[in-house]
């Protein structure tokens, strides 16, 4: 906990808002996406999809391959306590929405599917990208992948495989992946592998983002090595997330931004 609040008012005291930054990429995914405050028609199917997840008092037995958890003692979960919290959170997801909006990659990976939560978002904010999420827990993913049906995210393909497995096969590293959301392992050693292990798959425009790398030093370690990597050009920190950028064109510059 003393980490976190250390690493939190750190980071308050690096970052900036929109008037610090220079670049004409980053100024302009700030205000027209990051700060966009405008109300969606898709905030109200996330807002939909969470409630029957926070109403869902079922429990299912939860495989974690996984950094582990911070709030559950036992592999026998709730579903209503998963999704409240474990999942994404209401703003985070309309912020990855818009995001994906944004950008409107036309491939798009998911680490780590939980619930869905955030699978929705990325689904909503294009529809007419294919969705590729992967979850190690075969329950959790059943769930995810009954919700992502009633919902009507018709363009998620769910599958269910360690996500180190399904990395290292043939397919993934012939792929182009124009967006990917890392939300599986939160380990410094698991990050970088699968980090390394994704670089096959980056084109000019791909968008990277971590989530928590503050979670631990580990992973704020990652994320050094991760920001210092000759073929990252563009890096935003917003604390909960680390946006990453491949932009040839790009002078290499790190951001730390408040949403």
């Amino acid at each position: 906990m003393f980490f976190q609040i250390k690493s939190y008012l750190t980071f308050l005291w690096h970052s900036k808002n929109e008037h610090a930054v220079h670049s004409p990429f980053v100024f302009s995914l700030l205000t027209k996406c990051f700060y966009d405050k405008k109300s969606k028609p898709e905030y109200a199917i996330l807002k939909k999809y969470r409630k029957s997840l926070l109403e869902n008092k079922n429990f299912i037995e939860v495989t974690d391959f996984g950094a582990g958890s911070r709030v559950f003692k036992s592999n026998r979960r709730q579903i209503s306590k998963i999704a409240e919290t474990a999942g994404i959170s209401p703003k985070r997801a309309e912020l990855l929405f818009r995001v994906t909006h944004y950008f409107q990659p036309s491939t798009i990976l998911e680490i780590g599917t939980s619930l869905g939560l955030a699978t929705a978002a990325l689904a909503l904010g294009n529809p007419k990208a294919k969705v590729v999420t992967i979850e190690g827990c075969p329950n959790t993913a059943n769930i995810a992948q009954n919700q992502l049906t009633e919902f009507d995210c018709s363009n998620v393909e769910n599958v269910i495989s360690e996500f180190e497995s399904f990395l290292i096969s043939e397919n993934i590293q012939a792929t182009n992946y124009n967006l990917i959301y890392f939300d599986g392992n939160h380990s410094k050693k698991a990050t970088l592998e699968y980090f390394e292990l994704l670089l096959p798959t980056i084109d000019n425009d791909s968008v990277w983002i971590f989530d928590d790398i503050h979670w631990s030093e580990d992973m704020e370690e990652a994320w050094e090595i991760i920001k210092n990597h000759p073929k990252v050009k563009v890096t935003i920190d917003t604390y909960q997330w680390g946006f990453v950028f491949f932009r040839r064109e790009q002078p290499k510059e790190h951001f730390t931004i408040r949403t």
